[in-house]
């Protein structure tokens, strides 16, 4: 089992920044794989960034160039830099962990098993 503990959501307004953190713990082999994902209201959840057990990342266009997905070497601990927030950043942010994610599917979070609770951003214009 996997336990995923998001904080660091708050208000903001826009051009501002946030860093959000998971807390993993629980079966490291599962948690080769991890992500942020987020959810507006009305809207379906979305992949922002995720990063493997290669180090390699990925975003969403959206946030190219404003996000920074990074993860400390024990693999406790994943974040989410956020820059230029904008108020279409506004959502529940979700940290997602799983044993393995085919690359071609890593933002979909249908391909993730693990969840945390959520932590709301909102950004103010």
């Amino acid at each position: 089992q996997v336990q995923l503990v998001e904080s660091g959501g708050g208000s903001v307004q826009a051009g501002g920044s946030l860093r959000l953190s998971c807390a993993a713990s629980g079966n490291s082999d599962s948690r080769q794989f991890m992500g942020w994902f987020r959810q507006a209201p009305g809207n379906e959840r979305e992949g922002v960034a995720v990063i493997d057990n290669y180090r390699r990342t990925g975003y969403a266009d959206s946030v190219k160039g404003r996000f920074t997905i990074s993860q400390e070497n024990a693999k406790n601990t994943l974040y989410l830099q956020m820059n230029s927030l904008k108020p279409e950043d506004t959502a529940v942010y979700y940290c997602a962990a799983d044993t393995w994610v085919a690359y071609t599917r890593r933002l979909r979070d249908t391909e993730y098993d693990y969840w945390g609770q959520g932590t709301q951003v909102t950004v103010s214009s």
